[in-house]
């Protein structure tokens, strides 16, 4: 308690605001000390004195006590107890008042007091009315606010799902329609090689047929040339005996031409040279037109121009259901028409 009134101004019997210490030891506060010093000239008194213990005071002699101001600001925190919360720091009224300039909440003594007096001061429960009417209308326009930024998210999150969903359907789209391609243009080339071995065969056929023939006669020759060799070595009389017979197997044994491919095999090989230059043709033009095809079709459905569900197509003897983008159908009929 002794504390306590160490801390107050003897004069404004506050606690102690900006502390000065005079010569006796006494401290108060500053503007208190000064406004005694003041009116104390302006009287034309005695000796100015401490209004304590009547001890002269020199002029120029006010001193800050810094110490003694930590020690206010310590028991002031100290002295924060409930029910208090409510009074006045600087003259324990009760904050009934609110300055509307400062913002901050004032007692009857603050507001007379000249730092508020030309200040506009309202009641508590009007300040807090006007205000919260400011408030409500900032709440009002905030949670609109947040309504529109609600909607707007729930919105661009529903086309977030839909653009993702319709993304992971033209995923599997394209990932079903260059399986199918690929299961196609396998089938046209195994196809395509299955003939091709087929001719590969019958000209073999052919060669092997020739061959087996051409050594035949070959080997019929060698046997002639060796007699007619041997006889034309004998005598006379040796020599001429069976010349006519020797000589008709001459005549009968003259070379037969081997066997020439036929002009329907040679036809079938030429339909397959011009076939492939059609397959190669196509698959080049394919390869050369797809990418930009894609790009000025950009925007647009692959899928817009499919055959039906219904719709089955023969290529090269096989039946295809494609549900492919129009670019595959054509090159699947190019495909078709080359082999």
């Amino acid at each position: 308690m002794e504390i306590q009134e160490e801390t107050k101004c003897p004069i404004c019997l506050q606690y102690l605001t900006d502390p000065v210490t005079i010569d006796c030891g006494h401290n108060f506060c500053r503007v208190c000390i000064t406004q005694h010093c003041e009116t104390w000239t302006e009287g034309d008194h005695d000796p100015l004195c401490c209004p304590s213990c009547r001890a002269i005071i020199r002029n120029g002699t006010l001193r800050n006590n810094y110490q003694l101001a930590n020690i206010v600001k310590t028991i002031k925190k100290l002295d924060l107890k409930p029910g208090k919360e409510n009074l006045c720091e600087r003259h324990s009224k009760a904050l009934d008042l609110f300055c509307d300039k400062d913002g901050e909440a004032v007692c009857v003594v603050c507001w007379r007091s000249p730092e508020h007096r030309s200040h506009m001061v309202l009641l508590m429960e009007e300040a807090a009315q006007k205000y919260k009417e400011k408030t409500q209308a900032y709440l009002k326009t905030l949670s609109e606010e947040r309504e529109k930024l609600l909607g707007f998210k729930v919105t661009g999150e529903d086309k977030i799902r839909e653009y993702l969903k319709q993304i992971e359907e033209e995923r599997q789209k394209i990932v079903s329609e260059f399986q199918q391609l690929l299961q196609f243009l396998e089938e046209q080339e195994r196809l395509l090689l299955a003939q091709l071995e087929k001719l590969d065969k019958e000209i073999v056929k052919i060669q092997n047929e020739n061959i087996t023939k051409l050594s035949e006669e070959i080997s019929h020759l060698s046997e002639l040339i060796s007699e007619m060799e041997g006889k034309y070595q004998k005598p006379a009389r040796e020599f001429l005996q069976d010349f006519r017979s020797t000589l008709s197997r001459c005549e009968k044994g003259k070379f037969q031409q081997p066997l020439e491919i036929s002009p329907e095999l040679e036809k079938r090989l030429s339909d397959f040279s011009q076939k492939t230059m059609a397959l190669m043709e196509t698959l080049r033009k394919f390869k050369a037109t797809l990418p930009s095809s894609l790009e000025t079709k950009r925007g647009e459905s692959l899928g817009s121009c499919r055959l039906g569900e219904c719709d089955i197509v023969y290529l090269g003897g096989v039946p295809y259901k494609p549900h492919m983008p129009h670019l595959y159908i054509i090159v699947i009929l190019h495909i078709k028409h080359a082999v």
